[in-house]
C-alpha cells in the first residue's frame, strides 16, 4: 500500500461522510416506518426496511473500497466506465424488466440493476476529463460539440425506456459547463424553452406565436439601428417558433397518456384528485397532517394505511413530513443544503480540473434529485419518479450515489489529478 493510501485516514472529509451516514440513518429509519409491520420482526429480507439494510452495508463497503483506490484511476478508467453503462442501457432495452411504465430494470435473480443510476457518475467522470483535456474554450463548437454528445448519448437511451425523471437529472449537468466558461446565452435559451414550453401547454399555438410577433416587433423597433441584433432577433423567432410546433407534436403525438396527465395536473389544466392526481393529493395531506413537531415515530396515520403509494420509494419525504412534522422536514432540508455546501466547496479548493467539474457535477446530480423529489411530493412538480439521494429505498440508487459522493471524497483527499 503506498503514502496515499496509508494516510487517506487523515486527508479524508469527514463532515461529509457524517452527512452521508446521517441520511442512510433517517433513510432507514423512514423506510422501516413506511413498511412497518406489527406482526413482521424487524430485521427481515421480507421487508424493505431488512432489504435496505443490506443494501445500505453494501454502499458502505463500496465507499471504503473507493477510499482505498488510487485516485487516478477514476481518471484512468472513466471512458469504461463510460462505455459500460453505455452498453447496460442499450441491454436494458432488449432484456430489461417494465416496471410503472418504464423498461429501466435488468433483472439479476430476486434484484433489479437500474443502469441509469450508474450512468450518472459514469457521465460525470467522463465529463470531468473531457473538459481537463480540451485545449479550447468551451464556447468553441469544437469544445462544446463532444461534450454535449457525452451528455446526449446517454439521454437520449434513457428516454427511449421511457424514463423523464432521469433524463432530466441528466441535463441538470449543463450547470457545470456554465461553470467552466459557458455563455450566459446558452442558459438564457434553456430558460426560454421552458417558459414556451409552458406557454405553448397553457394556451394555443397561434396565441404563443401571436406573442412573439409582438415581441420581435417590439425588439425591432428598440433596436433599429444596429442590423446585426435585428437578424439575432429574428432568428431567435423561426427557431422559438419551429420550437413551439415541435412542442406541440411531442405532447400530443409521443408523450404516453399518463405522461400528458400528469403535466396537465402540474399546470392547473385539469384536476382529478381521486385519480391521477391522487398520488400527490395524499401526499400533501399526509406532509400537512404532521404539523409542526410529526405524529411521532411510527405514528403516522397516511403511513400504516398506505394512503400514499410508494411511500418508501418516490414518497418517501411523506413519511418525514407526517412522523417528523415541520421541524423534522427542515432538519432533513438543512443537511442536504449542509452537503450541497459541502460539496461545492471541495469542489472549489480542487487544484485540477478533472477534480473541480466532477465536484460540481455531483452537486448538480444531488441538488436535482432533491429539489425535483420534494417538489414532486408537495405538488410543484410533476411525478417523475426521481429518488431522494440516501434515504429513498432502493439498492442501484443507494450504491450508486454513494459512489458518486465517495469518489469526490477520494479525490479530495488527494487534492491531484489532471490539470
Amino acid at each position: 500500500m503506498n503514502n496515499q493510501n496509508r494516510s487517506f485516514f487523515f486527508n479524508v472529509d469527514w463532515l461529509t461522510i457524517i452527512l452521508f451516514l446521517c441520511l442512510l440513518a433517517i433513510g432507514w429509519f423512514n423506510i422501516n416506518a413506511a413498511v412497518y409491520n406489527d406482526d413482521q420482526p424487524l430485521f427481515t429480507l421480507a421487508s424493505n426496511s431488512g432489504k435496505q439494510l443490506i443494501f445500505i452495508i453494501v454502499a458502505i463497503v463500496v465507499g471504503i473500497v473507493i477510499l482505498l483506490l488510487d485516485s487516478k484511476f477514476f481518471y484512468t478508467f472513466s471512458p469504461i466506465f463510460y462505455g459500460i453503462t453505455i452498453l447496460l442501457l442499450m441491454a436494458v432495452l432488449v432484456v430489461g424488466r417494465n416496471v410503472g411504465g418504464n423498461q429501466a430494470w435488468i433483472p439479476i435473480g430476486s434484484f433489479r440493476l437500474q443502469p441509469s443510476e450508474f450512468a450518472k457518475w459514469a457521465t460525470s467522470l467522463l465529463l470531468a476529463r473531457q473538459l481537463s483535456t480540451m485545449n479550447s474554450k468551451i464556447s468553441d463548437l469544437k469544445t462544446v460539440i463532444p461534450t454535449l454528445a457525452i451528455l446526449s448519448f446517454p439521454v437520449l437511451l434513457i428516454i427511449l425506456q421511457p424514463d423523464a425523471g432521469s433524463a432530466l437529472v441528466f441535463t441538470s449537468l449543463i450547470f457545470v459547463l456554465y461553470r467552466e466558461g459557458l455563455p450566459t446565452y446558452y442558459l438564457i435559451a434553456g430558460l426560454m424553452m421552458v417558459i414556451l414550453f409552458i406557454f405553448t401547454l397553457l394556451y394555443s399555438k397561434l396565441f404563443v406565436i401571436v406573442a412573439l410577433l409582438i415581441l420581435l416587433s417590439l425588439l425591432i423597433y428598440s433596436f433599429r439601428k444596429n442590423q446585426k441584433i435585428i437578424v439575432s432577433f429574428v432568428i431567435g423567432f423561426v427557431l422559438s417558433t419551429l420550437f413551439v410546433f415541435s412542442v406541440d407534436f411531442v405532447y400530443k403525438n409521443i408523450l404516453k397518456p399518463h405522461q400528458k396527465v400528469r403535466i396537465d395536473l402540474i399546470l392547473g389544466i385539469v384536476k382529478d384528485p381521486r385519480g391521477a392526481g391522487y398520488n400527490v393529493n395524499q401526499s400533501k395531506i399526509a406532509i400537512g397532517s404532521g404539523g409542526l413537531t410529526g405524529k411521532g415515530y411510527l405514528q403516522g396515520t397516511q403511513t400504516k394505511f398506505n394512503f400514499v403509494p410508494e411511500q418508501s420509494t418516490d414518497f418517501i419525504f411523506c413519511t418525514i413530513g407526517e412522523e417528523w412534522g415541520f421541524v423534522g422536514s427542515v432538519v432533513v432540508v438543512g443537511l442536504y443544503l449542509f452537503l450541497l455546501l459541502r460539496i461545492i466547496f471541495l469542489a472549489e479548493r480542487q487544484r485540477s480540473t478533472f477534480n473541480r467539474v466532477y465536484g460540481y457535477a455531483v452537486a448538480c446530480i444531488i441538488f436535482c434529485h432533491f429539489f425535483v423529489n420534494i417538489a414532486m411530493t408537495i405538488g410543484l412538480m410533476p411525478v417523475i419518479g426521481i429518488p431522494l439521494p440516501f434515504i429513498s429505498y432502493g439498492g442501484s440508487s443507494l450504491v450508486s450515489f454513494t459512489i458518486l459522493l465517495f469518489i469526490l471524497i477520494k479525490l479530495d483527499s488527494t487534492r491531484m489529478g489532471v490539470v
